[in-house]
């Protein structure tokens, strides 16, 4: 069943719509209780399980409609992984931000190429959730430093089985290992002594060039096709 789907009266006319389909109630009220004391979110719905948040989402106008899915994994019916690609069928305009718990490392990594925009444990606190939804919508792929550790090092232990048509350069390739380490772009510029454009610029390029549609998906690739072993 539809457990809330309440909007903060101080919510911005251009505030992000967030969906949240979670079914442990504390765990969600939190995340519910930080939203709704940000003027630029508006919490569109929360579900406890997928069937439900589906049906909501095909009785609504573009309007009502999510800009960023907090999707939990272990869910009861549809299992999370289960339903990211038919969210993103459904609502190909929605930003799909997957909630693991820490012991669930394969599911994130079978979610990277499934096109979730962003991944996170749960005991990341409120305000790294808040900010990996604004990320998301800015374009930017959500790497919780404890996840990006669970893919590299399970990547890492396989064999390299793809291959890179595309060449990176240098820089794109150091652009990339930040990546892989979890910095934002504008982290990443302040480390290169680079403009955040420029940092884009080259972002924009190694997906181009991996043929991948976001900074996870890059990574694994880059690993699975040996880029990043010496």
């Amino acid at each position: 069943m539809e457990i809330s789907s309440m909007t903060s009266d101080s919510a911005s006319p251009n505030a992000i719509r967030v969906m949240i389909i979670e079914d442990h109630p504390e765990y969600r009220e939190v995340v519910e209780i930080a939203l709704q004391r940000e003027s630029d979110f508006r919490l569109i719905g929360t579900y406890g399980a997928v069937e439900v948040a589906q049906r909501s989402l095909q009785n609504r106008d573009d309007r009502n409609m999510p800009d960023v899915i907090l999707l939990d994994l272990n869910l009861p019916g549809i299992q999370g992984l289960d339903a990211i690609a038919g969210l993103s069928e459904m609502y190909p305009g929605a930003k799909i931000i997957a909630l693991t718990q820490s012991e669930k490392e394969a599911d994130v990594i079978n979610a990277i190429s499934l096109g979730a925009s962003g991944y996170l444990v749960k005991s990341a606190t409120v305000t790294q959730i808040k900010n990996a939804i604004r990320g998301v919508v800015k374009g930017e792929a959500t790497l919780d430093s404890r996840v990006a550790k669970y893919v590299l090092d399970a990547i890492r232990s396989s064999p390299p089985v793809e291959q890179i048509d595309g060449h990176l350069t240098p820089r794109e390739l150091e652009v990339l290992e930040l990546l892989a380490d979890g910095l934002t772009k504008k982290e990443i510029a302040r480390v290169l002594s680079l403009s955040t454009s420029t940092v884009s610029t080259h972002v924009v390029h190694v997906f181009e060039k991996l043929q991948v549609p976001n900074a996870p998906a890059a990574i694994a690739k880059a690993f699975r096709s040996g880029l990043f072993r010496s």
